[in-house]
């Protein structure tokens, strides 16, 4: 069953081939259980800590995370996703830029009112 926030069969065999292969002995948590979490975290808006169990370990997920965003795994998922859109024709590359200049007054930038920095300032008399 997929959940809400798991990727697709489609989505999983589009970005399995882009996964780094594990070369160390010992067998590792899924790579479609941990990526489902790292996206249900991302999705939802949660803390790490708060990764539901089913997805393992939140230490697990948050260390191969970051190993994935180290070793450019999510940027070749990036760069491979932009491609395949890219050749279906579902993105547009034209960027038009807007050279507007909006200055702001002095005092928005926190200037002192009446000018010079060194001069204390007043303080209302009491009466």
């Amino acid at each position: 069953m997929i959940r809400r926030h798991e990727l697709s069969d489609a989505e999983w065999e589009f970005v399995r081939p882009l996964l780094p292969e594990s070369l160390r002995g010992r067998k590792r948590l899924d790579d479609r259980r941990v990526l489902n979490g790292i996206v249900w975290k991302f999705r939802t808006g949660t803390a790490w800590r708060d990764v539901p169990e089913r997805y393992g370990p939140w230490a697990t997920l948050h260390t191969r995370f970051r190993r994935w965003v180290a070793d450019g795994t999510f940027d070749r998922m990036l760069r491979a996703a932009q491609a395949k859109a890219d050749a279906a024709g579902d993105i547009e590359w034209l960027v038009s830029v807007d050279s507007t200049v909006v200055r702001a007054h002095q005092h928005v930038a926190g200037a002192r009112k009446g000018g010079s920095a060194t001069r204390p300032l007043a303080v209302p008399e009491a009466g």
